[in-house]
């Protein structure tokens, strides 16, 4: 039980933070306002990980850490290429079936995983596809553009899965904050090469420090709840819950902006809902 509500803190901070991201996404680029984030987040986090002790952090975990951070960092590349080429009702269900293989990396890692806890995850993917669905409003992408949306959203997905898998491995064993803060320095270690090689600057996320440090502290608690989550039993269900997010950033803009939404939608926020209250009847 503790896995799904460490999901879903997370699912609230990450649709609080693409909530922020729909207005500075037209005002500069995304690598850049990545960079932003994974940067105050850094600072926020840094003063507590040392607290805490980086002791922990040697070998094999650091490694694992490591290797969460670059996971985020594909998975959240994957995700910007696939939203800029592809449809919404094309690439939201792939990137947000990120579960079904965090539950498979379950299995490998010698976990059980029940009938039941499988039936929550479909009925949440189904959900989150048929909001999607009709957010997606008259694409006009190509089948190219749709086949290359395609391979960045499983991009997206598979990183979203190795990070939340590799990350709760390492908090388990080195520490929630310490595996936390590495994770994102190597992360954003990865974000500032990818602007040098790109010649690319930081220049146009400047004047929005403000709100890139507020989602920096939205993400350092989502991702930090998620990797939490793998000192409790069933930590794969923190990643089922906090796939929800899109959900929570189309509520919010329901609410504050006005934007509607349809009977499919509400259908599918239902079926998620269903889906959580399932798999926490057999948590």
């Amino acid at each position: 039980m503790t896995s799904l509500f460490l999901g879903l803190l997370a699912a609230l901070c990450w649709g609080l933070h693409d909530f922020f991201v729909r207005d500075l996404s037209q005002k500069a680029p995304p690598i850049p306002l990545l960079a932003g984030v994974l940067a105050f987040g850094s600072v926020l986090l840094a003063p507590l990980a040392l607290m805490q002790g980086m002791g922990g952090m040697q070998g094999e975990v650091l490694a694992q850490a490591a290797g969460a951070g670059a996971a985020y960092v594909l998975a959240s590349y994957g995700l910007y290429r696939a939203f800029a080429i592809g449809p919404v009702g094309l690439v939201a269900p792939i990137c947000g079936a990120y579960p079904l293989g965090s539950m498979a990396l379950a299995l490998t890692s010698g976990q059980t995983v029940s009938a039941l806890a499988w039936l929550a995850v479909l009925m949440v993917v189904g959900g989150i596809a048929l909001v999607a669905r009709q957010a997606d409003h008259g694409s006009s992408a190509t089948g190219q553009g749709k086949a290359a949306a395609i391979q960045w959203s499983v991009l997206a997905a598979v990183g979203f899965a190795m990070t939340f898998h590799l990350g709760q491995i390492a908090a388990h064993a080195g520490g929630e904050l310490p595996a936390t803060l590495i994770a994102r320095l190597v992360a954003l270690t990865l974000v500032l090469a990818v602007l040098a090689v790109q010649r690319a600057s930081l220049r146009p996320a400047l004047p929005h420090w403000r709100p890139l440090a507020l989602m920096g502290a939205l993400d350092v608690v989502a991702l930090g709840a998620v990797l939490t989550s793998g000192s409790w039993p069933n930590p794969e269900f923190a990643a089922v819950t906090s796939s929800i997010f899109g959900i929570v950033t189309i509520l919010l803009a329901w609410r504050f902006l006005g934007e509607s939404l349809g009977r499919i939608q509400a259908l599918g926020v239902g079926i998620v809902f269903a889906g959580i209250a399932l798999l926490a009847s057999g948590a």
